[in-house]
């Protein structure tokens, strides 16, 4: 799945919210439900089936290297699934606070049918070669809910969106050295690690369109240029859930995340472009 692809879920995510609002009139409000639109928590944790896309161009010391399409050249790894934990806790009606976290990481090996550059190192066509990869998202954020009825709401968001991502290569390598010298080692390791800080702005709103439904949803985006980091981010979900009682239930969502970050720092130089998209099977609470 290309980035581009990724980017169709924010208009189609935007569209059944506000869709979901205009009609909510006719909302059944009582019953479980409602516990996730007025609980002072409110939460989920639940587990992606996902497939991801990844990019990066990592430069060395004295060398600019080319793109390499991690999927492309390791191979998807199956799509394994990952974890994501959310959380709301309203301090009064319409001024909240939003947490999320996200985990994806996984390891990959492939024989390689061509050369791969990273930073000083050059990994060789013909032999094998071990990826690994960690990307640890985490956001929080205040909400003002600027609509508020019994039965749905709309709150607009600022905050910090955190990721950090690890790339790491392993294999038979050759390696550039400052004074122009290349050697050749057996078993190379080297990595790479980009943590981006970047604030964010949003919309999310939730809706009881019946007495044990509730349906959720928002986007997430921002854009920033400033020091080592130019990048662009965003993110948009939309989900419901299923109450069986007051305080949990039961939910299915589809969520996509996309960033595009050029860094200049001694950590990592060069771009990353990643992006996941899937559906979310989870457990929600409220109390």
């Amino acid at each position: 799945m290309t980035t581009r692809n990724h980017r169709k879920f924010g208009p189609l995510i935007a569209c059944g919210l506000f869709g979901a609002v205009v009609g909510s009139a006719q909302a059944q409000s009582s019953g479980p439900a409602q516990a996730l639109l007025d609980a002072p928590f409110t939460g989920s944790i639940g587990v992606f089936i996902l497939r991801t896309d990844l990019r990066a161009n990592v430069n060395g010391g004295t060398r600019e290297n080319s793109e390499i399409d991690f999927n492309e050249t390791f191979g998807r790894g199956n799509d394994a699934t990952r974890w994501r934990v959310d959380g709301l806790w309203r301090i009064t009606p319409t001024h909240h606070l939003r947490f999320e976290y996200f985990d994806n990481s996984n390891t990959r090996t492939n024989t390689l049918a061509h050369d791969v550059d990273f930073g000083d190192y050059r990994f060789l066509s013909g032999t094998t070669a071990s990826f690994r990869y960690k990307q640890e998202t985490t956001a929080l954020s205040y909400e003002y809910a600027f609509v508020r009825e019994p039965s749905y709401e709309i709150a607009a968001s600022i905050g910090v969106h955190f990721t950090r991502t690890q790339l790491g290569l392993s294999g038979d390598a050759k390696l550039f050295h400052p004074d122009g010298s290349v050697t050749s080692e057996s078993g190379a390791v080297t990595s790479q690690s980009v943590s981006a800080p970047l604030p964010l702005i949003g919309l999310h709103g939730g809706w009881v369109v019946a007495p044990q439904w509730y349906i959720d949803g928002g986007v997430s985006l921002f854009k920033i240029s400033y020091d080592a980091y130019d990048g662009q981010w965003t993110d948009a979900r939309l989900a419901a859930t299923w109450m069986y009682n007051k305080n949990f239930g039961i939910g299915v969502g589809i969520d996509g995340f996309t960033a595009n970050v050029k860094v200049a720092k001694d950590s990592f130089d060069g771009r990353l472009r990643t992006g996941y998209a899937g559906l979310q099977l989870f457990v929600a609470g409220a109390f």
